[in-house]
C-alpha cells in the first residue's frame, strides 16, 4: 500500500519530497510555478488531515554550499498563493534548528526546509544525511517524479528509514500509473510517437517500445537517419552517420515483432535553417542537395493521423519538426490535434519529454489530452524500461 488516500496523517509529521526546482528571474521571483501547482493536491490532503507538512526540495545547482541565489525562501510567495494555511521556512534542512522549527509549527501547517543541495551529501545519496532528514518525520511521501531517476538521499535513500510509512504523493502516483498504462496495457492498439532531433538519444526508448506497442511513429530530425539508412536522398538534413546500421537493426526488430514502424513519406524542406527560409515539399527520400527537411508534410500527417486516431493508448515523445519556428510547426500541431481527437474518442493519451510538453503547452492543448508528464529525464528513463530509484524505494518491501 503506497497511496496517501488510504491513510490519515492526523497528528503526524510528514516529510514530503517535492520538486520545487523552478525558474527564477533576476529579482528571484518564480517565473513558472507549474511544479509548485502540481504538488498542491498532495500538500492540501496532508494539511486537511491535520499533519505537520515538512516540504523538502532542491533548487538549481549550487556548487559551494549555501548560496542566496538558490535559497528556497524565494519560492515561498508562489507557494503561499495556493495554500490558505500557515507556511513557514527554516534556513537549513537538518539539525537542531530544523527540529525546533518542526516542533514549533502547529498541526495543519507547512514548513519549507532549505535547499537540500546545499549539502553535497544529498546528491551523493549519503545514508547518514538521509537519516538526519528522516528524524523530522513520522512518515515519508515522495511527490517529486522529476527527480525519481536519481538515487539521492531525499528521493531514494531516506525511504529506508520508513519501512512501512512511505507513500507516493498524488503527482507521483499519477505519473507512475500513466507510464504503467502505456507500457503494460491490455488495450490495443498501442501507438507510440517518437520525435526529436537525434536517434542516439532515443535508442533505448525505441528498443523498449518495440516490445510494447503495435505501431511506432518516427518523426523529427531522427527520421532522416532511418531514411538515409534505407538508401534515401536527404540533402543537408540532420543525419547521424554513425547510427545508420542501428537504424536498420531497429527496423528489423520492429518487423520481427510485428510492429508497424511508420516513417514520414514527405517533408517540408528548407534552403537554410531559418524562419525565413525558402521552402518546398519533397518526398522524404528525394530531398535535393543543399536543402534540409525541417517538418513533416501533409501525406505523412494523414498517415500518422489515421494510426493515432484509431488507437486505444497513445504515447507522444518528441516533436515532428522545428516547431519553435512557425513555418515548421505544422506537423507537430497536427500530431497534437490528433492526440486531442484520440482522447475525445476514448483513448488514453500521454505526452512526455521536454519538447513535446513544451509544444502541447504552446499550442494550448495540454488540458485536452489524458496526461502530460512533469518529469523529463525520469519519464524518458521509465520509457526505456529502467526501474527508477525513487519509485523502487517506495514500492520495495510493501
Amino acid at each position: 500500500m503506497y497511496q496517501i488516500d488510504q491513510v490519515s496523517f492526523s497528528n503526524k509529521r510528514v516529510l514530503v519530497r517535492v520538486d520545487f526546482n523552478v525558474p527564477l528571474d533576476a529579482q528571484f521571483e518564480v517565473t513558472d510555478d507549474t511544479r509548485i501547482k502540481a504538488a498542491i493536491p498532495t500538500i492540501q490532503k496532508l494539511v486537511n488531515d491535520g499533519a505537520k507538512v515538512v516540504l523538502m526540495s532542491h533548487l538549481g545547482r549550487p556548487k559551494k554550499g549555501p548560496e542566496d541565489a538558490f535559497s528556497l525562501k524565494h519560492i515561498l510567495a508562489a507557494l503561499k498563493k495556493y495554500l490558505s494555511c500557515d507556511v513557514q521556512f527554516v534556513e537549513d534542512c537538518i539539525g537542531t534548528k530544523v527540529q525546533q522549527a518542526v516542533d514549533n509549527i502547529p498541526f495543519g501547517s507547512v514548513l519549507v526546509l532549505e535547499n537540500l543541495r546545499f549539502y553535497k551529501e544529498e546528491e551523493a545519496g549519503d545514508e547518514f544525511f538521509a537519516g538526519q532528514i528522516a528524524e523530522n518525520g513520522d512518515a515519508y511521501v515522495n511527490d517529486a517524479f522529476g527527480t525519481a531517476h536519481r538515487a539521492h538521499a531525499s528521493t531514494a535513500i531516506i525511504a529506508r528509514f520508513f519501512p512501512t510509512d512511505k507513500y507516493f504523493g498524488y503527482l507521483m502516483e499519477n505519473e507512475v500509473q500513466a507510464i504503467d498504462k502505456v507500457l503494460h496495457s491490455h488495450e490495443k492498439p498501442v501507438v507510440a510517437i517518437v520525435g526529436g532531433s537525434k536517434v542516439s538519444s532515443k535508442i533505448g526508448i525505441i528498443e523498449n517500445l518495440i516490445q510494447k506497442v503495435d505501431a511506432l511513429i518516427i518523426g523529427g530530425g531522427m527520421a532522416f537517419t532511418f531514411v538515409k539508412a534505407m538508401g534515401g536522398k536527404v540533402g543537408s538534413s540532420l543525419v547521424e552517420e554513425d547510427r545508420l546500421e542501428q537504424a536498420i537493426a531497429l527496423m528489423k526488430l520492429a518487423e520481427e515483432r510485428g510492429v508497424k514502424m511508420l516513417l514520414p513519406v514527405d517533408a517540408i524542406a528548407a534552403d537554410k535553417f531559418a524562419a525565413d527560409a525558402k521552402t518546398q515539399v519533397c518526398a522524404i527520400n528525394q530531398i535535393p542537395d543543399g536543402w534540409m527537411g525541417l517538418d513533416i508534410a501533409d501525406l505523412s500527417v494523414s498517415i500518422f493521423r489515421e494510426a493515432i486516431e484509431n488507437a486505444k493508448i497513445v504515447l507522444w515523445n518528441g516533436p515532428m519538426g522545428v516547431f519553435e519556428m512557425e513555418a515548421f510547426a505544422g506537423g507537430t500541431k497536427c500530431i497534437a490535434q490528433s492526440l486531442v481527437t484520440a482522447t475525445q474518442k476514448g483513448a488514453f493519451t500521454l505526452v512526455g519529454g521536454g519538447d513535446s510538453v513544451a509544444a502541447i503547452n504552446q499550442m494550448g492543448m495540454a488540458n485536452d489530452v489524458s496526461y502530460v508528464s512533469t518529469g523529463g529525464g525520469a519519464m524518458l528513463e521509465s520509457l526505456e524500461g529502467i526501474v527508477l530509484p525513487g519509485i523502487a524505494a517506495i514500492r520495495d518491501s510493501q
